[in-house]
């Protein structure tokens, strides 16, 4: 039995405790949809949008996508280089001689930063209460 032909590639990238989940299609046009709305209107900060679009910036393709993406958690910047990060996978799936640009821009590291955890007797994570002789 053979195997249907996929329509998208889909890719995964994290940053945070934000993930995205990243689809490109092959398309005659570049769109953007993120959670169901359009690039500009997901993030409003053209910084952001600089961020997300930097994968396809740095590769310089000829090719264009229709980029669907559904991201969740973590703030609206640690969304942006989660999807940033899912785009250069995807990328590197469609084709692997993108993976030295890619790579070399440090579009292919997941930033693994966490929020520490509070500890017992402390006001947050490493913050002490305030220190008393008597």
């Amino acid at each position: 039995m053979a195997k249907k032909e996929e329509q998208y590639i889909q890719a995964t990238g994290r940053r945070k405790s934000a993930t995205a989940r990243v689809r490109i299609t092959p398309a005659s046009k570049m769109t953007y949809v993120v959670n169901g709305r359009t690039l500009d209107e997901y993030f409003p900060v053209e910084e952001l949008r600089k961020v997300v679009q930097a994968p396809f910036k740095v590769v310089d393709t000829k090719d264009d996508f229709t980029v669907s993406i559904v991201v969740r958690g973590g703030g609206i910047s640690a969304q942006a280089d989660a999807t940033r990060h899912g785009i250069a996978r995807a990328l590197i799936i469609y084709n692997e001689e993108l993976r030295v640009p890619l790579k070399k821009a440090g579009y292919l590291k997941r930033d693994p930063r966490q929020k520490e955890r509070k500890k017992p007797g402390l006001k947050k994570a490493r913050k002490r209460p305030q220190w008393s002789k008597r």
